[in-house]
């Protein structure tokens, strides 16, 4: 059994303290943006799937929350208040933890950290049901599911595909020192008219006008790698198949 499967079920047995989970990164490998609701939020068509690199969790009595970083992040340390996505989950399960976040996951990244790290709290608390995880945000639905899955509507739709199809691909990944607003760029491909992303993420030219400098650590990976990288989501990390290890660069692998 996965170690995401031990935490579901020490969730549904009521989230035992002191606990440890383990909270995987995600990659989105395509994204396609379908529409948008009458409440402003977009409507999307996406491939995810789960990573090996991931966050840690330490979890014990009392209330509060602590972060660790354990790499180097451009945008500081995470903030730790009630907007912090692992506070939001334990209030949504009605529950109450000391919280020690061992962060390896590059923050503002476009990897679902601190979405990761929500989910982890979801499964340890027992709710698994994705419907419930997007109050906390688009990425949380997956997170919670993993493996690998197409993800519509605004992230609440869920659907677990084939795993063994993917399971032994590696991932070269370059997270430049640039935090790109998620909002900036949905904002951005609204007023672009919906831009349809040539390489499989209609949202790579509104981060690109949201944030030009991307276009450098691009062309940087390609360079390097002699492929065509894509874009990790709103960004800011890009991402290419195959193994590429050197100066920034981090290879991971596909993780149930």
């Amino acid at each position: 059994m996965s170690e995401m499967g031990e935490m579901s079920e020490m969730g549904a047995a009521g989230g035992v303290l002191p606990a440890v989970l383990v909270a995987p990164a995600k990659l989105t490998l395509s994204l396609r943006v379908t529409g948008r609701r009458a409440d402003g939020y977009h409507l999307l068509d996406a491939e995810m799937v789960t990573l090996d690199l991931a966050d840690r969790l330490e979890l014990s009595e009392g209330d509060e929350l602590e972060m660790v970083s354990e790499v180097s992040s451009a945008h500081g340390a995470v903030p730790a208040g009630d907007d912090n996505l692992v506070r939001r989950a334990l209030v949504l399960a009605g529950r109450s933890a000391f919280v020690r976040v061992y962060k390896r996951i590059p923050a503002g990244a476009g990897l679902g950290g601190g979405s990761a790290d929500a989910a982890a709290v979801l499964r340890w608390a027992g709710i698994t049901d994705p419907e419930s995880a997007a109050r906390l945000g688009a990425d949380v639905p997956f997170c919670v599911v993993g493996g690998r899955a197409r993800v519509r509507g605004v992230g609440e739709i869920v659907e677990p595909l084939d795993f063994d199809e993917v399971a032994a691909w590696r991932f070269t990944l370059l997270s430049p020192p640039l935090h790109v607003q998620t909002a900036a760029v949905y904002r951005a491909w609204d007023d672009l008219a919906g831009p349809h992303g040539d390489n499989g993420n209609d949202l790579e030219p509104a981060a690109l006008k949201v944030e030009p400098r991307l276009a450098e650590w691009r062309d940087r990976l390609g360079d390097a790698t002699g492929q065509t990288p894509r874009l990790a989501g709103s960004g800011a990390t890009w991402f290419v198949e195959g193994e590429f290890p050197g100066e920034g660069r981090v290879v991971v692998r596909v993780s149930r």
